[in-house]
């Protein structure tokens, strides 16, 4: 049977069940089971006596079987199997008494029962793996791990009483017991030893494949084709050492990084990789592999990104030379650029007099500035004789952005259509600003979802604008781009902090662009951590806020659930809920976390806070509005019209007032259940006061416990205002995935080792020797199996490629 990378589970394993599982984890074919890596690997198992053994320590130690017996268990069915084993020879060589101790089984199945007392038959000699207890003073070993052994080499070809023998000497199984086991995240249908079993299997079914192929002597077919539940053996019944299988993997598994990389950097082979990941002989091997496959996905996803922004160069787009609207706009703000404006614009003008599109990622901080970015380049793009669209993610930005762009073109001067298309509006003007955009004329679209849809056309786009980037698919931004004879050139905006080795990962193929500095009259907002038990500091808080809005200022109330009864997974689709992670002390499978933790309490709703902060006698006489995101858009646009004007001066509102909304009356927000937000998020709705000069507060509502991690969390956003800085310490607390989303994390994709902050310098290796090896061989035709690996990574990580 021909086994190779691309070969089904389900022709190597018989166990229907197992195949079954392994898939629900996502292994399907032999690939896949090589590349789903263990998560931690096990300390080496120490060699001890019996009597040298301590309760409840690993251990292992050698044997000779002298009894077995069979017990029926009378107050349930089923058996007990007992043996005693005797350490004696094992124990003089470490000059130790020796002793005799036992091995307990349980089962069920009396086919089990008769194989295992067959197996450890008196006179057989045993290695054994297990933790002892103490049973009516006695040590004794529960379900130890057991490998029989031939009592002399010459033995090790028999096959007495009708076994084989599991290893083909004492030292051989010493050293499988005893070395490092690798640890997988399992579940409640397949734990990780089976896991490590399978994936053992598969190993052993390539190298025999490999070994066939080359006419060398096979593995036998019953070894990697019938079961998983034993670790495959020879025909002569003796499991090949993971050294001998070596020459045979490389055969099977090609390397994919080009040679004089890996050698330059030190690596391994990849097939030694997966050997050292998956049957490690030390730690330090294993921690070798590790690196190895870090380095490979490092150096593939970079040679993705940059053969995806060579391909964007090749791709023919509108010039836009003419920079004399942004000038005139420019010259007519009542304030000074930033120093971070005018650089970002100038990199904007160079990149749009290009005959290739514009692919830039602005980050900046909340009220940093990137709306006048964003009209100055659309006035670059105006000023040339063609269409700009801005896209925003809801409704209510996307009028707000009209009338803030309307208003500066205005008192620039200049006479400028601005087109305001959404699903929301009446069907007349709808189709008024259809035809509009349709018209090609020179102008300003302002949109949401509406523009990807099939009935907007604009002809003449020469620039694409995405506010908020990670609120928008893939496909969406794809459509948009992809309609016309030429490709717009595509400026992306996102306030979300990206720490910039994430970025570099993640949207490499994006030049990247930062605001870091404030406008002028801006004050630092300040931030407090409030535990909500603490009943006289948060009626102080009510208090402080009551003030603001006898003030004429405007308080936020944000609330991670609409109603009390909604779930929190029906919540979790708005906010980044957070959970603490359990300590750890679970089974070290992977099952998901201890059984034992302690439940959340419920997250606190709009409807409940909205009525309990309307009955405290501090807001007596104030009214109180409510905003969420199953609220229609003329109730929304009716709620922060009200809200701005001082009618309703309170806003009891989810995370829908995150991206967007601009009230420079807004002072004071209170955020409640702040431990279970992540910290790009907290940091997001903080930017939403302060916005008009005025000083302002946050405050976080926490019920997380002395000491723990939620804690140690809000302390960063308590002490920093810094957005990078906030989001590399969110990355380090809760991983990419939290961060970036999945899509742009890993976490469904071909990345499953790198880690974008702790691997920046490994990143940024990788994509040095990366760029050097296009520049040899742009199409990698020298280098097959690279390519693959590139379209691979490409077909399933496009979000990483185009920024979603």
């Amino acid at each position: 049977m021909t086994v190779s990378l691309t070969t089904p589970l389900a022709t190597l394993l018989t166990n229907r069940r197992r195949v079954s599982a392994l898939k629900g984890l996502g292994m399907v074919t032999c690939a896949d089971a090589l590349t789903y890596y263990p998560f931690r690997v096990t300390d080496p198992v120490p060699l001890r006596a019996v009597r040298e053994g301590r309760l409840g320590e690993p251990m292992a130690f050698a044997g000779v079987v002298r009894d077995v017996r069979v017990m029926p268990m009378n107050a349930r069915r089923g058996y007990r199997v007992q043996a005693m084993v005797d350490d004696s020879a094992f124990a003089a060589e470490r000059r130790v008494a020796g002793s005799v101790t036992a091995l307990v089984f349980f089962s069920y199945k009396q086919q089990y029962v008769n194989w295992l007392s067959a197996r450890l038959h008196a006179g057989v000699t045993l290695v054994v793996c297990g933790t002892p207890s103490e049973y009516d003073g006695m040590p004794q070993f529960t379900h130890p791990e057991v490998l029989t052994v031939p009592p002399s080499p010459a033995a090790a070809q028999e096959s007495g009483h009708g076994l084989r023998f599991d290893a083909d000497s004492l030292d051989d199984a010493l050293r499988r017991v005893c070395r490092p086991r690798p640890v997988y995240h399992a579940n409640s249908r397949i734990s990780s030893e089976h896991i490590h079993d399978s994936i053992v299997t598969v190993l052993h079914a390539l190298a025999a494949g490999a070994s066939e192929n080359d006419a060398e002597p096979p593995v036998s077919q019953s070894a990697v084709s019938t079961s998983t539940a034993a670790i495959p053996t020879t025909s002569e019944g003796i499991m090949p050492s993971p050294q001998t299988l070596t020459p045979a993997l490389r055969r099977a598994i090609p390397d994919i990084l080009p040679e004089h990389v890996r050698e330059s950097c030190g690596l391994m082979h990849r097939a030694e990789a997966f050997l050292a990941i998956h049957e490690p002989d030390s730690v330090d091997g294993f921690r070798k592999a590790l690196h190895t496959l870090r380095y490979e996905e490092a150096f593939v996803s970079q040679t993705a990104v940059l053969q995806e922004r060579e391909q964007a160069r090749k791709a023919e787009t509108f010039p836009c030379p003419d920079g004399g609207m942004r000038e005139t706009f420019i010259d007519s703000l009542p304030f000074t650029l930033t120093d971070g404006q005018a650089s970002v614009i100038g990199d904007i003008v160079k990149d749009m007099g290009r005959d290739y599109p514009m692919q830039r990622l602005l980050q900046g901080e909340v009220g940093s500035g990137k709306t006048v970015v964003a009209l100055a380049a659309m006035l670059q793009a105006v000023g040339s004789g063609y269409q700009a669209v801005l896209v925003a993610p809801t409704q209510v930005l996307a009028e707000q952005h009209a009338e803030t762009v309307g208003g500066m073109v205005s008192k620039a001067g200049l006479d400028i259509p601005v087109t305001l298309v959404t699903g929301g509006m009446k069907l007349a003007a709808r189709r008024k600003a259809l035809a509009a955009a349709a018209s090609g004329e020179p102008g300003i679209i302002i949109a949401t979802h509406a523009a990807f849809s099939r009935t907007f056309q604009a002809p003449n786009l020469a620039l694409a604008v995405i506010d908020e980037q990670h609120r928008f698919g893939v496909e969406q931004r794809e459509t948009l781009l992809q309609r016309g004879e030429r490709i717009p050139h595509l400026l992306v905006m996102t306030a979300t902090p990206i720490p910039r080795t994430a970025a570099m990962t993640w949207f490499g193929s994006l030049d990247m662009s930062w605001l870091t500095e404030l406008p002028g009259g801006r004050k630092p907002i300040r931030t407090f951590v409030i535990p909500e038990a603490d009943g006289p500091t948060m009626a102080n808080m009510f208090r402080h806020i009551r003030h603001r809005i006898d003030a004429g200022e405007r308080a936020y109330i944000v609330c991670a659930r609409i109603d009390e009864d909604e779930s929190a997974e029906q919540a979790g689709q708005d906010v980044e809920l957070f959970d603490e992670p359990d300590d750890g002390s679970g089974s070290g499978e992977g099952s998901g976390g201890s059984s034992s933790a302690q439940p959340k309490p419920p997250l606190h709703a709009v409807s409940e806070i909205a009525a309990r902060l309307e009955a405290l006698p501090q807001f007596q006489g104030v009214r109180f509005a409510t905003l969420t995101g199953r609220d229609d858009d003329a109730t929304k646009q009716q709620v922060m019209a009200d809200f701005a004007a001082g009618v309703t001066p309170v806003l009891v509102a989810t995370t829908v007032i995150e991206v967007g909304v601009d009230v420079p009356q807004a002072s004071c927000i209170v955020i409640f259940d702040a431990d279970r937000f992540g910290l790009s998020q907290l940091h997001q709705l903080r930017g939403r006061v302060g916005r008009g000069g005025t000083d302002s507060w946050a405050f976080l509502v926490s019920r997380a416990e002395p000491g723990s991690i939620a804690e140690q969390r809000l302390a960063v956003i308590q002490g920093s205002l810094d957005g990078a800085e906030i989001a590399q310490a969110d990355l380090e607390l809760r991983g990419a995935g939290d961060v970036l989303g999945d899509a742009q994390s890993g976490g469904k994709s071909g990345l499953r080792l790198l880690r974008v902050v702790k691997d920046a310098k490994m990143i940024a290796d990788a994509r040095s020797r990366a760029e050097q090896v296009l520049a040899g061989d742009p199409g990698l035709e020298h280098e097959v199996q690279l390519a693959g690996a590139v379209l691979d990574f490409t077909r399933g990580n496009e979000s990483h490629l185009i920024s979603s």
